[in-house]
């Protein structure tokens, strides 16, 4: 019976790292498409009432954010201490919100824009008015989706 024999030491042979940095590369165009960035600078201080009720957004790229509070510290010596109504990364006035909701829309696709969602992020110390001045106008630009930022109550 015939049988086999091993010739000699062989070495192992080495691992070919020649695909290594596509592998790398792919792996950060992962990385880099999947992570969100903050979008906007909070230039106003919110903090959230409590709520009752939630509702989940399905689709947070169609959501766009009004900020509404008193400046932080930093700002208020430019624009006081009185409630105030922060678009993206700017303040506004009630009169620009229609400008604001135009933009957002045309950023939209066209499939997508009934189903645009501005989300009203309120101080609780915030007066009724300027709030009330806000649903005025997103009436009138007919942006009628609005929900209401508040801390979940466990």
């Amino acid at each position: 019976m015939a049988t086999f024999r091993k010739k000699g030491n062989k070495d192992v042979p080495q691992i070919n790292t020649s695909s290594l940095p596509d592998v790398v590369f792919m792996i950060l165009m992962f990385f880099m498409v999947s992570t969100s960035m903050r979008q906007t600078e909070h230039m106003v201080k919110v903090s959230l009432p409590a709520a009752s009720e939630i509702a989940k957004l399905e689709r947070k790229d169609l959501s766009s954010y009004i900020y509404v509070g008193s400046p932080l510290p930093r700002y208020q010596s430019k624009f006081g201490t009185d409630s105030r109504i922060q678009l993206n990364d700017s303040f506004r006035t009630v009169d620009e919100i229609r400008d604001f909701v135009a933009a957002e829309r045309e950023n939209l696709s066209e499939q997508d824009r009934p189903f645009m969602t501005i989300s009203i992020k309120a101080d609780r110390d915030t007066r009724m008015g300027i709030i009330t001045d806000i649903k005025q106008e997103l009436r009138r630009c007919n942006a009628l989706k609005i929900l209401y930022g508040a801390n979940a109550v466990d």
